[in-house]
This record gives C-alpha cells, structure tokens and sequence, in this order.
C-alpha cells in the first residue's frame, strides 16, 4: 500500500484491513463455480436456470437454493476449489483473517468424509496469503446428538485449525438447554462457541445462548435492538453481535424485525392492547431431520405480519437495519457477510453499505475494522500482531 494520505470515504474501504468472521463457505458458491462443479460431476446446467435460482427474495427461497447449489459439493476436491476462489476473494477485499464455518452438519447428513473434505480445506488455506481459522458448525433442528457428533469431529481436528464449534440452523425449532451438554463439551476441550440466534427469533434465545450456551459471539442477533437490559449484558461482558445486513434484508430477518417494531408501536397505542393484534403463527416449524430434502426443503411463509413488509409499501430497506443504532448504543458488533455469493454481496459492499446507506462515519467504520481483529478467537500474541499492523496501517487515513 503506498505510503500516501488516503482520504475518500471509498479509498478508506478499500485499503482498510479487516477480518472476516461469519462466513459460511458454502455461501460463498458462486453461480459460476457452480456451473464448473455441476461440469465435473457430469451434468451441464443453463446459466440462466442457475441465475434465476439466485434470485432469492425470502428465507424459503434461500434455503431452496442452499440445498441445490452445495449439492455439488460432493468430493473433496469441490471444497478445495471453492476455498480457493473464497480467499482470493478475501484478499481483493483486504480480509488478512477470516473465521470460516463450515457445515459440518450438513456433511454429515450426506454421509460425506468430514475428514477427507476438511484435510483438502486446510490444505488449500495453507497455501493463501489470507489466514483462516475454522468454525465446525452444527445444524439446531438436526438435534443435541448430531451436534455432538459435529463437536467431537472439531475437537479430532483442532490441531489443523478448527478452533469453534458453532450452532446454526432454525433457531426456533429446539430450545437451547437441550445444547447444554454438547457446548460444555466444546469449553471441556478448549474450543470457542458461537450460536446464532436473535436472527429471526427473540431477544429472549440471544439470552439463552449467552447464560445456557456460554457463547462468546452471537451470530446475527439484531432482535437485541429490543432489549436495554440484554444490550447492557452484551456490552458489559463484551459478547458481539455478529452483523450482516444484506442477509438480514434477504432472508426476511430485518422484515421480521420491523414487525415487532410495527406491533409494539400498534399495541402501545391501542386501547385493546394485545387483541388488536390476534397471534399467527410462527415463520419456522421444526422441521424433522430424517432426510436432507425435508431438512433443507423451503416452507411457505405463514401470513405474519413480517410479510407485509416483503409485499407492498412497507418493504424494508437496508437503511432500516439497526446496526448504526448498535453502534451508538456501544454494543460490541461485527460486519460481516454470511453467504456473499447467494446474497449478491461482499465483505467489501457491507462496508460500503454501513457507509453510505447507514449513516457510519470514516471513524466508526474503521472502529468497525478494528473490533473484527479484536473479537478474533485468536491466541493473545496473534491477535495483538493483526491489530498493531492494523493501527499501523490506518495511521494514513485521514478520518478528520
């Protein structure tokens, strides 16, 4: 990087180092490298059909094209290829680290050789100038036994850098005290744990993961916004939010979001309170985990108030996203970018998008940067290298 005083608020994006801290692998897919992998197991797929698929408005249609795409995700050497073009992605955008997830579970549920496909992983990250570590993540509604099998396969395999075990999923289908035991596991043996929650459920799983599940970072967890107490505990305790607005907007999490703000503001004006607005039912039944069909098959939306802004005028929009009200607040947050490629996003346009349609200033986002690095699950020694080549390296910004 030249040694020069970069001033535009885009020059400032582009140079700035970050790190890179839910990103599921998977989610990286692009059309084209699914095109190459559908070519190498045999079947030629139309690039219109595959774009059409990425065109995702909903959660339901998400999970439909998650399914088919890492389908062709089949061999070993499809994971290294993939983690190939990912981090030279990440190097484009100046991510020196990533904490990549896995979907371990998934893997599973296809009987794959976890060890097969994760030793071609690491060994395709050993050759990049991006570091990586890796999160082994579990699938919620597949159950507490398929998520131990997931913790012990991360514990096996630490030694090559897995140093999490993750919970994702349907954070609605299972309470968190059945995970108790599985995430106790994962401290007993030194690894880190995530979950993700408060993405499309309550402040109340945020809780549950933080006090039940012991987890050192929240995935998502914007359903915070509605908390005071539970924003104090984040904040006192240090424990971030691991924000990615796009897929909040995509998935329909952000649209939910704003429901619950609609129907507070509806109940604390209505005379009738809660009648005013009779109970619907739940966007996510559990979903039973005997085939990956069901498991991963979209459901159909329930008409909740949430679909109302994904239908008409009350569409929300990614300046409606909490994180700049997180960021006031002084909740510990990352930027991050879930599934880029079936997002239509990057790392790189969140920042953009943190800038110019929500409002951060130069200072915040490089703030932004910095707590990416520094809520790293790295040993003390690295992660105080990473952030003082990272102060060194903003030191030509000009944030005034």
């Amino acid at each position: 990087m030249a040694l020069r005083q970069i001033q535009s608020a885009a020059s400032i994006l582009t140079h700035l180092p970050k790190a890179e801290l839910h990103l599921h692998l998977e989610g990286c897919l692009t059309p084209a490298l699914l095109l190459q992998l559908a070519r190498r197991h045999g079947e030629i797929l139309s690039p219109e059909e595959v774009s059409r698929r990425y065109q995702t408005r909903t959660f339901p249609e998400f999970l439909e094209l998650f399914k088919w795409a890492t389908s062709y995700l089949r061999e070993p050497s499809d994971y290294a290829h993939l983690a190939a073009h990912t981090f030279r992605e990440l190097q484009n955008q100046t991510c020196l680290y990533s904490e990549m997830t896995l979907s371990v579970g998934v893997m599973l549920l296809r009987k794959q050789d976890v060890e097969a496909n994760f030793a071609a992983l690491a060994e395709s990250a050993e050759k990049q100038s991006v570091r990586v570590n890796w999160i082994f993540d579990a699938v919620r509604q597949f159950g507490p036994q398929k998520a131990m099998d997931v913790a012990r396969l991360a514990v096996q395999m630490k030694s090559r850098g897995v140093m999490a075990f993750g919970l994702g999923g349907d954070e609605e289908s299972l309470p968190a005290s059945d995970f108790r035991k599985v995430f106790d596991y994962a401290a007993s043996e030194n690894l880190h744990r995530l979950a993700h929650a408060g993405e499309t459920g309550g402040p109340q799983n945020i809780c549950d993961a933080v006090e039940i599940l012991g987890a050192e970072r929240i995935g998502h967890g914007i359903a915070a916004i509605h908390d005071e107490k539970l924003m104090d505990l984040l904040i006192a305790r240090q424990i971030p939010l691991e924000i990615c607005p796009t897929s909040n907007l995509r998935t329909g999490a952000l649209a939910k979001l704003l429901a619950r703000n609609l129907e507070s503001r509806q109940r604390a004006a209505s005379p009738l309170g809660d009648r005013s607005l009779p109970a619907q039912p739940g966007l996510s039944p559990d979903i039973p985990p005997s085939e990956i069909n069901d498991v991963l098959a979209p459901v159909a939306p329930h008409p909740t108030r949430e679909n109302v802004y994904a239908a008409g005028s009350n569409q929300p929009r990614i300046e409606d996203h909490p994180l700049a009200k997180f960021v006031a607040r002084g909740v510990p947050v990352t930027l991050a970018s879930d599934d880029p490629a079936m997002f239509g996003t990057t790392l790189l346009a969140e920042y953009s998008l943190a800038s110019n349609k929500m409002g951060l200033t130069p200072r915040q986002l490089v703030s932004l940067a910095e707590a990416s690095f520094r809520h790293a699950f790295l040993p003390a020694a690295e992660k105080q290298s990473f952030l003082d080549n990272f102060r060194s390296s903003i030191s030509q910004f000009n944030l005034h």
